[in-house]
C-alpha cells in the first residue's frame, strides 16, 4: 500500500536541503481508471515493473525489479511519452519529500510528494510546500504520459 500526498512548490527554496539526485525514465504499458502499469528505469542501471491501483490518498503498489535489458525493450510497446525527471530527496524528520523536477515537455512542472506510514499520519509541511494535488488525475504521471500537462498557470 503507498499512502502519499502530492503538492505543488511555492519556490525554490527546497533546493538548500535537496540531498540525494537521481535520473527517472518512466513509461506505461497499460492504464485504465484506477490501474495502471508502469517500467521506471533509474539512473540508467536497474529498472522495475510497478503496478498501481486505486486512487487519492492511499493506493495499491506492486513494485519488482526486471533486467535493464527487458525493460528497454518494452519501451517501444509504451503507450504515451517517456517521463524523464530528476527526483531530489530531501529530509523531513522521520519522512523524505521526494521532488520530481520534469524534463522535456512537461518541464517546468515540479511536484513534491510525501510518503504518509498512515492515512492520519501528522506531517510538519515546509513552506515551500504549495497548493495540495493528492487525488488531482492531472498531476498522476500516467496521466501526465498520455496527456501531457497544459495547465501551466499554478506552476
Amino acid at each position: 500500500m503507498e499512502i502519499e500526498r502530492k503538492f505543488l512548490l511555492r519556490d525554490d527554496s527546497w533546493r538548500r536541503s535537496a540531498g540525494e539526485v537521481v535520473a527517472i525514465r518512466q513509461f506505461y504499458l497499460g492504464r485504465r481508471d484506477d490501474f495502471s502499469v508502469r517500467v521506471r528505469i533509474v539512473d540508467a542501471a536497474q529498472a522495475y515493473l510497478t503496478i498501481k491501483t486505486g486512487a487519492g490518498l492511499s493506493r495499491g503498489e506492486f513494485e519488482y525489479p526486471i533486467p535493464l535489458a527487458d525493460a528497454l525493450d518494452l519501451e517501444p510497446a509504451r503507450i504515451g511519452r517517456v517521463i524523464v525527471k530528476r527526483r531530489h530527496r530531501l529530509p523531513l524528520g522521520r519522512h523524505v519529500i521526494e521532488v520530481d523536477v520534469f524534463e522535456g515537455d512537461l518541464a517546468p512542472l515540479v511536484v513534491a510528494e510525501i510518503e504518509l506510514e498512515s492515512e492520519n499520519d501528522l506531517v510538519d509541511l515546509p513552506a515551500f510546500l504549495g497548493l495540495e494535488v493528492t487525488g488531482d488525475s492531472a498531476y498522476s504521471n500516467a496521466l501526465l504520459a498520455l496527456s501531457g500537462f497544459s495547465d501551466t498557470s499554478s506552476l
